[in-house]
């Protein structure tokens, strides 16, 4: 099969085609340069997304097995929605199956309100430490929810990522502010002292 001159320059550009447009291309072709560009317009917010959830060791880990995922179910994909909410969907399924299978959750998770032992943050950390605290703090299901909005997915995104309905999401969402917002106004108060 022959490409046109014109085809083969737009496929194969940096800019042009949707991360959508690129994985339906991908899913069809096989075409491993339609998988590089997909991991390098959404491989460094799939391991942010996780490091959120995770240690980094995990997060590298389930970041791997997720792009593994995305070429053993290329297939699978239907342009239906955003391809970076299936991929986060990809990643959170393989996330939530890993804890389980290492048990470090003790039997099943109750992620509702699963938090991340954190040490105590000393009066001299920075803000930022204070707030990947606060962050580390909230249940996973929160702390899932509020790190899937600052990635700019919408409510029904978040709804489908995490298989959940809207006015679940909503109130994560209104919670984790919440409990960010007391959080840092205690830290806050602590370093006044």
């Amino acid at each position: 099969m022959s490409l046109s001159l014109k085809t083969w320059i737009f496929r194969h550009s940096s800019t042009g085609w949707s991360n959508e447009a690129l994985m339906l291309s991908y899913a069809k072709t096989g075409e491993q340069v339609l998988l590089s560009k997909l991991y390098d317009a959404c491989g460094n917010d799939l391991y942010h997304f996780l490091l959120t959830l995770s240690d980094a060791t995990l997060a590298k880990d389930i970041s791997q097995l997720t792009w593994l995922k995305v070429i053993e179910k290329k297939h699978l994909y239907r342009d239906s929605g955003l391809f970076k909410a299936w991929l986060f969907t990809l990643a959170r399924n393989l996330l939530i199956d890993e804890y389980r299978r290492n048990q470090r959750l003790v039997e099943e998770v109750d992620f509702d309100t699963f938090v991340a032992p954190e040490p105590l943050l000393n009066k001299s950390q920075d803000h930022l430490q204070c707030f990947n605290q606060a962050l580390d703090n909230l249940p996973f299901v929160q702390r899932e929810a509020f790190c899937l909005q600052q990635e700019m997915f919408s409510l029904e995104d978040i709804a489908t990522i995490t298989h959940n309905n809207i006015e679940t999401i909503k109130s994560r969402l209104r919670y984790a502010k919440e409990h960010l917002r007391a959080q840092l106004q205690g830290l806050a108060e602590e370093q006044d002292v």
